[in-house]
């Protein structure tokens, strides 16, 4: 039960507070880690299969060392248990992203409808890994919202998922995962070696909550009486139209369940990068409102993957006590 109250709390806190950027953060640390490592290791002057093999190492190092870290800080207070279920609440809040993503897409919707693109295009190049600099309104909006699509299982469901089974440790170390994979998980030539390894492991970590989060996503289109076959059709026909094997599960209901056509090429660090299409291609054309129902979206799915989560935590307890 204590897990559990961590989790709510600690969900609770991320939907009022959002991540504050002053305060103190897990993932922040993490990020200072793969940014210092990443400098010493992915060098030209290593073969190809030195810096996988150093990418691997890095993989390990970051995930071990945080999931190592706070077992201890976990383990060290479990004398005192306020303290303890203190520290376990702050660390499952830092594991959820709900309202910071909701935060910035905010921002980039006002920037749109005052009509100010560049600030647009600056606001939302601090959420997705492509170039900015050209996007039409349009495009910042499709690139909003596959944000917000993918975050419904990378930073909600798939986090309640592993603070669940393991707790603030495997929550925190799951989050390395998803660090590692969106800082160096790159198919291009500066990170294609050094980070092969977070790209793949992170496409492990992932398969299970995205499928999970299809279904999800499935459910609260029906609540909120969208499109509920379109969603059908389309997260069914290009859920794995994706060169993730994993976002284009979230990508493809939204699409399906708002008539939205979004993916296809992209640039990235100035390079093209052909991506199929996820949606129909008679779709609507998306704009801020959009992003407004995906937002809507995210956060029914949080809250019922919170409840399922909880549910299921719990029943394991029950299942247990009778065994034991």
């Amino acid at each position: 039960m204590r897990v559990i109250s961590m989790i709510a709390i600690g969900f609770i806190l991320d939907l009022i507070l959002g991540d504050p950027p002053t305060w103190p953060h897990p993932v922040k640390l993490i990020g200072h880690a793969i940014a210092d490592l990443t400098k010493w290791w992915n060098k030209p002057m290593f073969s190809p299969m030195t810096r996988r093999s150093l990418g691997g190492l890095m993989w390990v190092i970051i995930v071990g060392g945080t999931w190592s870290i706070i077992f201890g800080l976990m383990w060290l207070t479990r004398s005192v248990p306020w303290l303890q279920f203190i520290l376990g609440t702050y660390l499952c809040y830092t594991c959820l992203s709900i309202k910071g993503l909701s935060i910035e897409s905010r921002k980039i919707m006002r920037s749109l409808k005052q009509g100010d693109l560049k600030k647009a295009r600056y606001q939302v190049g601090m959420i997705v890994g492509r170039d900015t600099d050209q996007l039409s309104a349009e495009d910042v909006c499709k690139a909003t919202i596959e944000t917000d699509a993918e975050n419904t299982s990378d930073g909600v469901i798939a986090p309640l998922i592993y603070l669940a089974i393991g707790g603030p440790a495997l929550g925190l170390a799951y989050k390395a995962v998803n660090t590692l994979d969106s800082m160096v998980g790159y198919k291009n030539e500066q990170y294609g070696d050094i980070g092969f390894v977070s790209a793949k492991l992170d496409d492990l970590f992932n398969y299970i909550p995205a499928r999970i989060t299809w279904c999800l996503l499935m459910l609260a289109t029906v609540l909120l009486r969208f499109d509920v076959h379109n969603a059908f059709v389309v997260g069914r026909r290009d859920r794995e139209h994706h060169r993730s094997p994993n976002s284009g599960f979230s990508e493809s209901v939204v699409a399906g369940a708002l008539n939205l056509r979004l993916g296809g090429p992209h640039y990235y660090f100035g390079e093209i990068v052909d991506k199929p299409f996820i949606g129909n291609p008679d779709a609507v054309t998306a704009d801020f409102s959009a992003i407004r129902n995906t937002l809507k979206l995210v956060y029914l799915v949080a809250v019922i993957g919170l409840l399922l989560v909880c549910a299921c935590r719990f029943a394991f307890l029950i299942i247990g006590g009778f065994i034991a």
